[in-house]
C-alpha cells in the first residue's frame, strides 16, 4: 500500500500558499516547511514496559524562512488561524524583524549570503509500505515483544533482562515557495534487543542487535529470527578476553564498515564546516584520501533506509553524491544555505532535528561500494589480526581527521583462520587517510543499518543510516 499523505497538511495547503504570497510582498525569497509526522515507541523488559506515541521524528508544526538584502531569518510555529493569514503574517514579520533589530544591536557579524534558487516544480510521493504506524494494534506489537523479552530470558546464558524496543514513524513533509510545491510520505521502523549478563568477574556484558528499514511495524517481526542469534553472541562475549594493544590486519564487518564511514566521512565532509573552517576534508578535494579500492556514497537515495526521503528541509531534491571516487575525494555534501556561500550546488542534505530547529548539513544514507572479494579470501589473507563486529559507538575530530571506534567485538585470527578467540571491547583508533588507504580488499555483499541517530556535536539529533561491505584494512586495536 501507499503511505497515505496527510490529511492535515493537504488541508492547510490554501493558507500556506497564502501567507508564502502575503510573505513575498515584503520579502525577497519565502519558503515554509510543514510537517506532520505520527508513530510510537515501545520498550519491553522484565523490569519496566513504555508504550508512548512519540519518538525521535514526530512533530507537527511549521517553520517559514525568509531572506531580505542578504540577510535569511526563520520562524516556527504549531498553531494556524486558517480564517486570519493577515494576522500571522502580521506575527511573523514582527518577530522576523525583532531578529534583524538584535543581529544590528549586538553586531553580530553575518555571512553574505546570495538569494536561494526557487526553480519551478512539483513534487507528490507516496512511498509504498505493509503496515501503517497510526493503525497498528499496540496490543499485539506489546504482546510480540514482551514474548521475545521473555525468550531472551530463556535462552541467554546467565541473562539479567532482555529489553526489547520497537518504534516506527509515518512522516509527512510539505514544502512550499513561490515557485515549489512539494509533499512526501514515508514510513520507516526499527527495533533493537539488548540483553545483559555477568561474567565470571562480575563485569556486566552486553549483547545488542537491531533491525530497521524504509517500511512500517511489520519490520518489527524480524527481531523473532534476530533473537535466535543471542545464545552464542552473549557466549562469545562472556568468554571474552582483553586484547593486546598494537597495529593489527582486520576485517570490518558491514556494521563497523557503516560506522567508519559514518565517523571518517560523515561529520568531516558536512560543508557546512567548510563554511566555518571546522574540517580538514576542505583541504583534500580532488586528493586521494584513500585506496582504488575505497568508493563512498552518500545521499537520500544511496539505500532504501530509515532516512530515504524524497526531497530535504529546504525543499532540494534528494540525491546520491559519489563523495569519493576509488581513493579520490571528489566533494562533500552540502546545505541550501552553505552552498551559496561556498559557491556550489546544495546535496539534498539539508535536515532539520524538527520544524523548530535550524536546518544544517546532515548525514542521510553513508555507504562504501562493494567490492569483488568473498569473506573467506579475505579472512584466508590475514596473518594475524581480527574480524570486528557490533557497533558500540564513535567519534571523529573533522579538524585534525583522526577516529575513534568502539567496538563490541574481536575475532582472532591467525594464519587465514578463525581461531576461536574472541576479544572485547576493542577500540579503534587511528588517521582516517592511513585507515582508507590501507583498505586492499572488499565484499561482493553490503548491508545498511538505520538503528539510532546521530548528533550535530552534543545536539540536533537527526535519523541516518550507513553500511557497506566486509573491508579489509589495518588499524590500531586496544
Amino acid at each position: 500500500m501507499k503511505a497515505p499523505f496527510s490529511p492535515y497538511l493537504n488541508g492547510i495547503v490554501p493558507w500556506v500558499h497564502q501567507l508564502v504570497d502575503l510573505l513575498g510582498k515584503t520579502y525577497d525569497y519565502v519558503s515554509v516547511l510543514s510537517t506532520d509526522s505520527v508513530g510510537f515507541t515501545i520498550q519491553m523488559s522484565q523490569r519496566s514496559k513504555s508504550v508512548t506515541n512519540s519518538n525521535m521524528t514526530t512533530e507537527r508544526g511549521n517553520v517559514v524562512r525568509v531572506a531580505k538584502n542578504g540577510l535569511y531569518s526563520e520562524y516556527a510555529f504549531n498553531e494556524i488561524d486558517q480564517e486570519d493569514p493577515e494576522a500571522a503574517v502580521r506575527k511573523i514579520r514582527d518577530e522576523l524583524d525583532r531578529q534583524i533589530k538584535v543581529l544590528e544591536k549586538t553586531k553580530t557579524p553575518v555571512y553574505e549570503t546570495g538569494l536561494l534558487s526557487d526553480e519551478p516544480l512539483e513534487l507528490f510521493v507516496e512511498k509504498e509500505t505493509e503496515q501503517l504506524p497510526e493503525t497498528e494494534d499496540p496490543e499485539k506489537l506489546v504482546s510480540f515483544l514482551q514474548s521475545l523479552s521473555d525468550r531472551g530470558m530463556e535462552i541467554i546464558p546467565g541473562a539479567r533482562d532482555c529489553n526489547v524496543r520497537g518504534m516506527s514513524t509515518h512522516i509527512s513533509k510539505m514544502f512550499i515557495s513561490k515557485n515549489r510545491f512539494l509533499r512526501q510520505s514515508y514510513v520507516y521502523a526499527e527495533g533493537s534487543i539488548a540483553s545483559f549478563a555477568p561474567n565470571e568477574e562480575g563485569e556486566m556484558k552486553m549483547a545488542y542487535k537491531g533491525v530497521s528499514g524504509l517500511g512500517g511495524p511489520e519490520i518489527l517481526f524480524r527481531l523473532k529470527e534476530t533473537l535466535e542469534e543471542f545464545p552464542k553472541l552473549m557466549q562469545d562475549l562472556l568468554s571474552s578476553e582483553k586484547i593486546v594493544p598494537g597495529e593489527y590486519e582486520i576485517i570490518t564487518d558491514p556494521g563497523i564498515t557503516g560506522l567508519i564511514a559514518h565517523e571518517a566521512f560523515g561529520h568531516g565532509v558536512e560543508m557546512d564546516m567548510f563554511v566555518k573552517e571546522r574540517a580538514l576534508g576542505a583541504k583534500y578535494i580532488g586528493q586521494r584520501v584513500g585506496s582504488d579500492k575505497v568508493t563512498m556514497h552518500e545521499g537520500a537515495l544511496c539505500a532504501d533506509s530509515v532516512t530515504a526521503y524524497a526531497f530535504d528541509d529546504e525543499g532540494i531534491i534528494a540525491g546520491d553524491v559519489i563523495e569519493i571516487d576509488h581513493g579520490i575525494l571528489k566533494t562533500g555534501i552540502c546545505d541550501a544555505l552553505a552552498a551559496l556561500r561556498l559557491g556550489g550546488q546544495p546535496t539534498g542534505n539539508g535536515k532539520r532535528q524538527n520544524f523548530a530547529h535550524k536546518a544544517y548539513t546532515r548525514m542521510t544514507n553513508t555507504i562504501f561500494d562493494s567490492g569483488t572479494d568473498s569473506v573467506d579470501d579475505m579472512i584466508a589473507s590475514v596473518k594475524h589480526g581480527y574480524l570486528l563486529s557490533g557497533t558500540e559507538s564513535g567519534m571523529e575530530d573533522p579538524k585534525h581527521w583522526g577516529i575513534q571506534c568502539i567496538v563490541s567485538r574481536g575475532y582472532e585470527i591467525k594464519d587465514g583462520k578463525l581461531t576461536g578467540k574472541v576479544v572485547s571491547p576493542v577500540i579503534m583508533t587511528g588517521y582516517v587517510p592511513d585507515l582508507l588507504g590501507n583498505i586492499c580488499m572488499a565484499s561482493t555483499d553490503r548491508r545498511v543499518d538505520g538503528n539510532g541517530g546521530c548528533g550535530k556535536g552534543y545536539k540536533e539529533w537527526v535519523k541516518v543510516a550507513d553500511g557497506g561491505p566486509y573491508l579489509k584494512t589495518k588499524a590500531r586495536l586496544g
